[in-house]
């Protein structure tokens, strides 16, 4: 058994767009991990596929309307438990503070930063985000959504005021610009 599955997710905050979670256990050293928000979207992207050949991973997502069905919180805790049934590890190391009450699950605030596994999640989660909505974002060419990637700027609110919410869009977040 592996010792250590790293966990981490992307798009908690956006407006739109799913929230993905992705877990990873190494099976070889990877140069260049560190959290995907401190590495430019080209890094990624190269990253990915090493990440793909060295480890097991399990990626899972939700979409908005799921979001908005079950509420981000029990999203979060049911990929916790999708990724502990898909990969078996004496350690589930989740970044953040939270479990979400699914049991098994240890936190580090920062994770992302210090732990490779974490690292290599959080780029396994970023980029299947990212890629996601980026496709999405040809169906819904008057939202803008490969430029912010589904996040409240200042012209993604000026699209949900001018042509109002799309299927992409979590209706649960209240948004004050928007109300």
């Amino acid at each position: 058994m592996h010792k250590l599955c790293g966990i981490d997710e992307a798009g908690r905050g956006p407006l739109a767009g799913d929230l993905v979670m992705a877990g990873v256990i190494l099976k070889n050293k990877i140069a260049g991990l560190m959290d995907s928000k401190k590495l430019t979207e080209k890094k990624r992207e190269l990253l990915y596929p090493k990440i793909i050949k060295n480890s097991h991973y399990h990626i899972v997502s939700f979409s908005a309307k799921q979001i908005d069905e079950k509420g981000l919180s029990n999203c979060l805790a049911q990929g916790l438990e999708e990724i502990m049934q898909n990969l078996e590890a004496k350690v589930y190391l989740f970044d953040g503070n939270q479990t979400f009450g699914v049991l098994g699950i240890s936190t580090m605030v920062k994770a992302d930063t210090k732990v490779a596994e974490v690292s290599a999640a959080s780029i396994l989660a970023k980029v299947s985000h990212d890629r996601a909505i980026i496709e999405a974002s040809k169906s819904y060419p008057l939202y803008g959504f490969e430029k912010h990637k589904g996040y409240g700027t200042k012209a993604h609110i000026e699209a949900i005021k001018e042509h109002g919410y799309c299927n992409l869009h979590r209706r649960s977040f209240k948004v004050k610009a928007l109300s």
